[in-house]
């Protein structure tokens, strides 16, 4: 019997000038989240239930970006997207383009406990979430006033905006920011704020590893984009070694494998955790802008980031706990 342990993040990129009460609001929030899964695991849920029931809590508040209060597209409509993954078997479930399951999360799960494919995607996946029952609800549920607002501001900046609810100096400023900002994805110019995708990581007691994550993507994103937190190696992965979970730039972060690059140096680097977690944020980001959280079979826990903040948490059996921004 090992020890567990458990980290959640609710996105890398803040704001250098978050107002503190927004700080404040996301530590409690990521506080409870680490509550919810250290009760599941005094409990011996294993390792997969418990980022699944984690994930779920992040997606019904508003606060981060997924489930309700989702990003919303140049159409103003949302397309939310979700992993999750098990380490003992490396079994699998993604979805993406959904706009009417209110937990992406849990219909990623049934992806791989009820269907014979790993990932499915916009209408087949809303005709998949029918079949299986899931909640349902209209779209207008994951749309929230500030998302609206944020949508104008970006169609006016005719920029993506990453951290879109938190403007530096007011509208008329964040939309000159997004204009003049030198930061670029694939050559084009984006804001300079990283999006808030949310993920959780587990170890259970037995050494089993899993993790998920979940986001409405990017604020005035092209309609049918996918970014990286449904991709399998890229923004999550699980395997017997660890459990990863990333956010931030998701063309870097699919671009460089950053998930299953934790694995992969521990397997054939023979680097521990934190090692790991470092070697990948510092090699293989180029110059994208990504953290993660991580867990290991070993019942450690790590997190990385390169940009400015990481909204996160982690907390250990031994009694360790951390809730951070920057």
């Amino acid at each position: 019997m090992g020890a567990w342990a458990i980290a959640v993040h609710g996105g890398a990129g803040v704001d250098p000038n978050l107002p503190k009460e927004r700080q404040e609001e996301a530590k409690r929030l990521l506080t409870h989240c680490l509550d919810i899964g250290i009760s599941a695991l005094r409990c011996n849920l294993p390792a997969i239930d418990v980022v699944e029931l984690v994930v779920r809590e992040l997606e019904t508040d508003p606060l981060f970006n997924s489930g309700r209060g989702s990003a919303l597209t140049e159409n103003g409509t949302v397309e939310m997207e979700a992993s999750i993954m098990d380490g003992p078997k490396r079994r699998c479930g993604a979805v993406s383009g959904l706009s009417t399951v209110k937990n992406p999360v849990s219909l990623a799960r049934l992806v791989m406990d009820k269907s014979p494919h790993s990932y499915l995607a916009f209408s087949g996946a809303e005709d998949f979430a029918k079949k299986q029952g899931v909640e349902l609800v209209d779209n207008e549920y994951f749309i929230t006033d500030d998302n609206v607002g944020m949508l104008k501001l970006a169609k006016e900046a005719n920029s993506i905006l990453f951290d879109y609810r938190i403007p530096t100096v007011g509208t008329c400023g964040a939309g000159a920011a997004a204009m003049e900002s030198p930061l670029q994805m694939n050559g084009l110019p984006i804001s300079v704020y990283a999006p808030e995708t949310v993920g959780c990581v587990v170890v259970d007691k037995e050494g089993r590893c899993a993790a998920a994550t979940s986001t409405g993507g990017l604020m005035n994103k092209m309609t049918g984009r996918i970014g990286d937190s449904p991709l399998i190696g890229s923004g999550t992965y699980a395997c017997d070694l660890c459990g990863v979970s990333c956010t931030g730039e998701g063309e870097a972060i699919i671009r460089s494998t950053l998930a299953r690059e934790v694995g992969a140096v521990m397997e054939y680097k023979g680097l521990n955790l934190h090692e790991a977690v470092d070697f990948v944020i510092k090699n293989r980001l180029g110059e994208g802008k990504a953290g993660l959280i991580a867990v290991s079979k070993n019942g450690e826990v790590a997190c990385g980031f390169n940009t400015t903040g990481m909204f996160r948490g982690c907390t250990t059996e031994d009694g360790f706990m951390e809730v951070g921004v920057w």
